[in-house]
This record gives C-alpha cells, structure tokens and sequence, in this order.
C-alpha cells in the first residue's frame, strides 16, 4: 500500500514503529559497575489512525486521505541488581505529586465553600418578615 503522492511504503512503516516498540525500548540498556548492574524500564504507549474522504472535489485537488502514528514513553524506575539480589527502585514523577495535591487543595476549597454557604443559609431566615417581626410591628402589637 503505497500512497500516490510520495510513494512512502504505509504499511513499511507502521511495521518498523511496532518493531521499534519492543522489549527493547521498555527494558533499557543495562548499566554496569562496581558489582551493580541497573536495567531501567519504561512504559511504552503508542497508537495510530487513519482516514479516507471524498466530497466536493475541485480541479486538480486531491480527494483525500490521511493517517498518523504516535508513542510515549515514561520512566517507570530502575531494577538494581547487587549480591545476587534484585531490588525495584520506583521514579518519582515530581510533576504528577504536584498535580494530585492541587486536585486535593481545590476539591477541598470547593467541600468548604460549600458547608460554610450551608451554614449561612441555616442562620438567616427564609422569609425574614414572617419569621421575625420588627421593631415597629412589635410596637404595635402592643398597644
């Protein structure tokens, strides 16, 4: 499959992106020294899509087609590898703390203002000429 107006190999080249997101590309390359040896790993995330149309075509113009392939990665962490023994060291992704706690802060904001508006509303009366007379009616109650 071949497109007209480059001649790019499509299905080349969805193949060697899916090739290229490998093992490989999660488990990085090894690091040693001193004893130690550390595999990084990642998280690979990819995805792609394609289209077709045909409308209202002008002389000359192209009735269209289209597609696209993306990835991602993210580091997850590091596998230590010490004395025979294997220990996980997680990333720590500052960016995502950071995130979360401003989630919190404004959820928190929005819980508060919301009981203190409660609040308001259960101290002051509805009808507050119903519910408590004023001076001058209560004057007048009296005579």
């Amino acid at each position: 499959m071949t497109t007209s107006a480059e001649k790019t190999d499509v299905l080349g080249v969805l193949r060697e992106a899916v090739a290229e997101n490998g093992a490989g590309r999660v488990f990085g390359e090894p690091v040693a020294g001193s004893g130690t040896v550390m595999l990084p790993v990642a998280k690979i995330s990819g995805g792609g899509g394609g289209g077709d149309g045909v409308g209202p075509v002008a002389e000359g113009q192209p009735q269209g087609s289209g597609g696209g392939f993306g990835t991602a990665a993210r580091g997850l962490g590091v596998f230590v590898l010490r004395d025979g023994r294997v220990t996980w060291h997680p990333a720590i992704d500052i960016n995502r703390i950071v995130l979360g706690g401003q989630i919190v802060a404004v959820t928190a904001l929005i819980v508060v203002r919301g009981l203190l508006r409660e609040r308001r509303a259960r101290r002051r009366p509805a009808f507050p000429m119903v519910s408590r007379p004023t001076a001058q009616a209560r004057r007048m109650r009296r005579r």
